[in-house]
Formats: C-alpha cells, structure tokens, sequence
C-alpha cells in the first residue's frame, strides 16, 4: 500500500455528493416512476499514489460509484473532479483524454476479454485508441515487456483468453489498464471471481505496479481483509450511503458505526484459538430494497443499537470523531456495539 502518498497536496479525484437513481417502474414520463436509489450523497477525495478502498456488501453502490466517477454511467447529480477538471463538464474529446489517465480493471476476467482478440491485440487495443506508439514493432515490444512485468510470458502474446486461468486473464487486464500509465485505475472488485492464493499474488502485483509507477486505486471489494492488505484508507458503504471511512488502522482497531463493526467480526482470523474466542455479531433479516429505503439512517432496521431517533432523524451526516476519521451514527462510538453479539 502506498503509505507515502502526498495528501498536503490538490486530490487526484475529489467527489462530492454523488447521487444516481435508477428509475425501474413506469417509464421516464410516468407519473409512477419509482427509483433504485443505488448511490446517495457520496463523496472523498482520493490523493496521487494513494489506495482509497470502498467496501460493502453486494448492491450497496459501490461498483455504480467507480462507474459514475469515470462517466460510465451518467451520474444523476453530484461533482466529480479529476486532475482539476470537471469530469461532469467534459467535452468528447476531453472525456477521451481523460480516460487515457483514469483505467478501469474489471471484476470477472472471464467477460472483460474479448475472446476474438489475442491477449497481445486486447493490451494494444489502449495504444492504438489513444494514438500511442504509432509504430506497430515498438508497441509490440512494449506490450511484451508489460506481459513480463505482470507475470507472464512474453511468447503467449499471440495465444487468446480462453487459453489463460482466471489468474492469468487478470493479469492481462492489470495489463490493460496500465498500457497507458494512468494516474488512476478503478479496481472494480478485481481478486473477487479469484481463488484465495491466486488473490494474494495479484494484489501483491498490484502493490508492486503501485510502487513502481505511483498509480493511485480507487479500490472497490466487498471482502475487508483484502481491502486492508492494500488499502491507505478505506470508506464503509451501506445502501448507497458511506457509513464511515478513516486511514486502515483506525477503522479495523476501532470501527465507530455498528455496521463496519459487524462486517469486521465476521472476518477469519488465521489464529484458531483467537478465532474460537471471538464473538461475531450477527445482523437480523436482509438488507432493505433501495427502492423503497427506510426513513432516517438506512441501517436502522437491522442495527443491534438502533433507537426511536435513528428512524425518525433524517440519515446522519459524516462527523468527524476522531481525528480523519468520520462516521455517520447518532451513536458513534468505538466498538459500539456491547452486548448485541454472540459467541460462536
């Protein structure tokens, strides 16, 4: 992780209040329309060289905010700034210049391949778009020493996808993405569809990339213990809303909202006798549909501490609780759930 990333300085990426609705009943012109509320009032800033890790369970906006940022998906309102320029604001030509400095590495490497294409074509495919390296030889050249660099043989350039493992195919699109040196990729869930020790040498390549070239991620997973293996800091998301979000060490030794105190308990522990002893908190029924989401804070409804102003008080605002950290709970606290877990 890149523990000397410069934060004094401009952010890279500054997001502020993020929304995008979905509408799913009705049409755009009728008076029924409802809306998949996937992404509510998000925002942070990520700096040059950092690792900014967002994390939550499956449909809490996560993947939809990595979208939004690079214009992917059309935001429905909010402000996303990259390199000082308006992302929002951007022209063709300059949303084209602009995703030559942010990539995007996808989560399934099975379907973010074109299986017509040879890995060597897939790497070059950037090059060729942006107009980098007009010289065929020289690019592939370059593309050889990225296949290197990433862990795989330069002579497999000519071989196609469904040749590869899940591991390998990843590492074509790690490839991919750093073809043009980006100042930022969005990892969208990249280890996820990966066995585990497939998932540790590809985030220690991801660090070694990092290093080498002081890319910064906005790194996107639902699993905290690889969140933390390469995360400067990290932000807490629950149903379109940031719950909390502070540096790595503040937030797994003292997680102030009860929701990232939940999902921290149900991470192993390597340790048996450590694991056997731990209680593990266990949230009652199912996330609440974002199309009808609840009243007041949004974890409400399945929060061990919840009390009457948690559903009747509009969703709290981020506050700072400690110093960078913040969290959105009337009840902030470190460890703030006490006597709602259970051993098991």
């Amino acid at each position: 992780m890149a523990e000397n990333a410069n934060r004094s300085g401009q952010p890279l990426l500054h997001v502020e209040n993020l929304c995008k609705e979905f509408p799913v009943e009705g049409g755009f012109g009728s008076r029924n329309r409802k809306f998949v509320h996937a992404v509510n009032n998000v925002s942070f800033d990520i700096y040059p060289g950092e690792t900014f890790g967002l994390v939550g369970e499956s449909g809490c906006g996560k993947s939809t905010t990595g979208r939004c940022i690079m214009r992917l998906t059309q935001p429905t309102s909010g402000t996303v700034v990259f390199d000082g320029k308006d992302v929002g604001k951007m022209s063709k030509a300059e949303l084209k210049e602009m995703r030559r400095n942010m990539q995007f590495i996808f989560q399934d490497p099975y379907a973010s391949l074109n299986p017509r294409m040879t890995i060597g074509e897939i790497i070059s495919e950037p090059l060729i778009i942006h107009g980098v390296m007009p010289d065929k030889e020289e690019r592939l050249k370059y593309v050889r020493s990225l296949l290197d660099i990433v862990g795989l043989n330069p002579e497999h350039i000519n071989r196609y996808p469904h040749e590869f493992s899940g591991g390998q195919r990843q590492r074509v699109g790690i490839a991919r993405a750093f073809a043009l040196k980006p100042k930022l990729i969005i990892c969208d869930e990249p280890v996820s569809a990966l066995d585990v020790s497939i998932q540790a040498q590809v985030l220690n390549l991801l660090n070694d990339l990092q290093q080498e070239y002081g890319t910064a991620y906005l790194f996107i997973a639902h699993d905290l213990s690889v969140v933390q293996h390469i995360s400067d800091r990290i932000a807490v998301m629950y149903l379109g809303n940031m719950m909390e979000f502070s540096d790595w060490k503040s937030l797994y030794a003292a997680p102030h909202h009860p929701y990232t105190q939940s999902l921290l308990s149900a991470v192993p522990v390597p340790d048996p006798d450590i694991q056997h002893s731990r209680k593990r908190i266990i949230l009652q029924g199912d996330p609440p549909s974002p199309i009808d989401p609840p009243s007041g804070c949004r974890f409400h409804t399945r929060c061990p501490i919840a009390k009457d102003i948690c559903s009747k008080e509009p969703m709290p605002e981020l506050r700072e609780v400690a110093p960078g950290h913040f969290c959105a709970c009337h009840f902030a606290a470190d460890h703030p759930i006490k006597d709602s877990s259970v051993k098991l």
